[in-house]
């Protein structure tokens, strides 16, 4: 069985990989807006390390898109990374989302590179 080496001990991979994936196991900074007590917008972003925060993910749900909730949760979430000691705030982003890219490139994010994950299995 593979093992890893977590905060926690001795962590399976599947344990380790879970974990990674849930955000909750991982300091991070979390903006949720709610609107009359409904959530319209969330996002999140590690906890700075060697100087940078990845922000991520970032969500709202289809009856609440067009509204700015998401630029706006993105930016505060990036903010807070730069004040937690961030030198460089970075997020990825499918290039085949215009509306995500408009939305990014808008509070302040700029592409740096293009690359394509491949799996064969």
């Amino acid at each position: 069985m593979d093992r890893v080496l977590g905060r926690a001990g001795r962590l399976t991979r599947q344990d380790a990989e879970e974990r990674a994936m849930d955000s909750r196991w991982m300091s991070a900074g979390h903006v949720l807006w709610l609107v009359d007590g409904v959530p319209v917008s969330w996002a999140g972003s590690t906890t700075p390390v060697g100087g940078v925060s990845r922000v991520g993910p970032v969500y709202t749900p289809p009856e609440h898109r067009r509204n700015g909730y998401a630029a706006a949760v993105t930016a505060a979430v990036s903010q807070w990374a730069y004040e937690a000691g961030a030198d460089h705030v970075v997020l990825t982003a499918d290039l085949a989302n215009p509306t995500s890219n408009s939305v990014y490139q808008g509070i302040g994010f700029r592409a740096v590179s293009d690359w394509t994950e491949f799996r064969w299995n």
